[in-house]
């Protein structure tokens, strides 16, 4: 709907028109007509009229289809006086019927349509003006949510690199307006694991900010309460999907890494795959899962892999892939691969790319998304008796025979929790087969923990430890099962254990010792304790 106002209404016989009223042969004033805001409609006959046709227009001998000629006629109006500026319509005097009841002159008229013609350039100046006013007070309005918004984002985004020995990390970030949507974060574990977050939030400025503050405020509370990346990604899920403005997503992908292994495992929520860099070639770590906040009830596809000495991993956003150059053509994946294919260096890579981004895209480019790039890079080092060196020849920290310490609540199944977080400590130190072999040793050991040591007793945790020396690995599980020491394991007597003369442990005790190196038994009244050894060089060759 069109808003027309009737400008100066009433204005014959009110003070401001004054001087109108002394050039009109009879002075008697017009009928009082109250105030009328009338709209028009865009397809209304009035406004089509009033626009082609100049002058004073008598509302009596229109003859018109028009629901505003109408609305006019009811409130008595007699005359209209088309306001007109730059052939544009802004605005309407309406006059009523005069009290002397005589008929409008020729002279009201031809004053009526010189007043029109002098007051339209008035009134469309002073409408220009009000509408500067509003438009000011509109960008002072959004500047202030954007520096709402960019200061959420500047408290959010992490304020320094992690800082983890024998690793390098790099970050960037770019956002293409005011406020973007990408964001990256680090989660820091008691145990020295940690983990690595690049997310991007559809849509731009204050909503997208806001979503993020959100997204970031859920993903580190799943991860203080759910070890599982696959099972963090589903918690946020599950949550923001209640919370989230309509036809808005989260694209994420989530990592833990253990540092003293470099074991890593992920899962991603319909984020860009990211790139791992190998001897062997740049390969993809890729893990399937709908974007958060779409639907309830998502399941995360999980995997895992183990950085050797020398590789990097490269998390970024899709302003880097989909950025554009002069003649329209897509920066891309397979490029993005074949850059990382020929640098080594994943402390040095974000640099390279920005650089290459820079020249792909040419001078006076406009940047299209957020672009945010997350390097982490293993060291390389060389070993000298007990000491390391890094790449660079700076002297390490000897090998630490400090242990990885952790609990494990006493119930059926978590014999495989405890396997999986052997088996992050030690990725990367054992050959497949004597790896899958340890895995089932810790398994076994823990399951008969918590059975006969602990009586599945939820209040009785079995503790592990993981030893990573020069030359070994040993892993303890300790039960509270007190009782003599078993210190060696015999071939069992099916029909003793049966029969309960012998204790139900030896036949674990058995089938352990054929899975490691060397295994020990230590007991007190309090507690019980089996030692796996596996060595890192296989007597065997295996």
């Amino acid at each position: 709907m069109t808003t027309i106002r009737g400008f100066w209404r009433n204005f014959i016989g009110q003070k401001e028109a004054a001087v109108v009223e002394t050039a009109v042969t009879d002075p008697t004033p017009t009928t009082q007509i109250n105030s009328l805001d009338l709209d028009i409609a865009p397809h209304d006959p009035l406004l089509v009229y009033v626009q082609q046709h100049s002058g004073v227009l008598d509302v009596e001998q229109l003859k018109l289809d028009s629901p505003a000629l109408t609305v006019m006629r009811q409130a008595g109006i007699k005359l209209v006086v088309p306001l007109v500026s730059q052939g544009e319509l802004i605005g309407l005097i309406n006059l009523g019927s005069r009290l002397s009841e005589q008929e409008y002159s020729s002279d009201d008229h031809k004053l009526l349509a010189d007043l029109a013609t002098q007051a339209a350039p008035a009134l469309r100046v002073a409408q220009l003006v009000k509408q500067q006013k509003q438009e000011a007070a509109e960008r002072e309005r959004i500047e202030q949510e954007l520096k709402v918004a960019r200061l959420i984002q500047q408290t959010l985004l992490p304020q320094s690199l992690p800082t983890l020995d024998g690793w390098g990390v790099s970050a960037y970030y770019q956002p293409a307006r005011a406020v973007g949507g990408d964001f990256y974060d680090f989660i820091y574990f008691p145990d020295g694991r940690i983990g690595f977050v690049v997310a991007d939030v559809t849509d731009k400025g204050v909503p997208a900010a806001l979503v993020m503050a959100t997204t970031r405020t859920l993903l580190r509370a799943a991860a203080e309460r759910l070890e599982a990346p696959g099972a963090v990604l589903a918690r946020t899920n599950d949550v923001l999907v209640q919370e989230i403005p309509p036809k808005m997503f989260v694209t994420c992908f989530y990592a833990v890494l253990n540092p003293a292994t470099g074991h890593l495992r992920y899962a991603n929520a319909g984020h860009d795959v990211p790139y791992r860099y190998t001897a062997d070639g740049v390969v993809e770590l890729r893990a399937t899962g709908m974007p958060l906040g779409l639907m309830p009830g998502m399941d995360y596809d999980e995997k895992e892999a183990t950085l050797a000495p020398g590789e990097y991993v490269l998390l970024y956003s899709d302003g880097l892939v989909e950025a554009h150059n002069p003649k329209r053509e897509m920066f891309g994946f397979p490029r993005l691969q074949e850059l990382m294919a020929t640098h080594a260096n994943g402390d040095t890579l974000k640099d390279f790319l920005l650089d290459q981004l820079a020249t792909f895209t040419g001078p006076g480019w406009e940047q299209e998304d957020d672009v945010t790039l997350v390097t982490l890079q293993r060291e390389e080092r060389l070993e000298i008796g007990d000491q390391r060196l890094d790449i660079s020849g700076n002297l390490q920290s000897p090998i630490s025979n400090s242990p990885i310490e952790f609990e494990i609540a006493s119930a059926p199944g978590n014999e495989r929790v405890a396997m999986e977080r052997v088996a992050e400590v030690v990725a990367g130190l054992l050959p497949d087969g004597r790896l899958q072999k340890l895995k089932t040793a810790v398994a076994e050991a823990t399951m008969n923990a918590m059975e006969h040591g602990n009586k599945y007793d939820p209040d009785k945790p079995a503790r592990l430890k993981v030893f990573v020396e020069e030359t070994s690995i040993r892993v303890t599980i300790t039960d509270e099962g007190g009782g003599p020491p078993l210190k060696t394991a015999t071939n069992p007597d099916l029909e003793a254990k049966l029969a309960g003369d012998q204790s139900p442990r030896g036949w674990g005790l058995f089938l352990i010792q054929n899975m490691v190196d060397e295994l020990n038994v230590r007991q007190d009244v309090q507690h019980h304790t089996i030692e796996l050894v596996m060595n890192l060089t296989d007597p065997e060759g295996e």
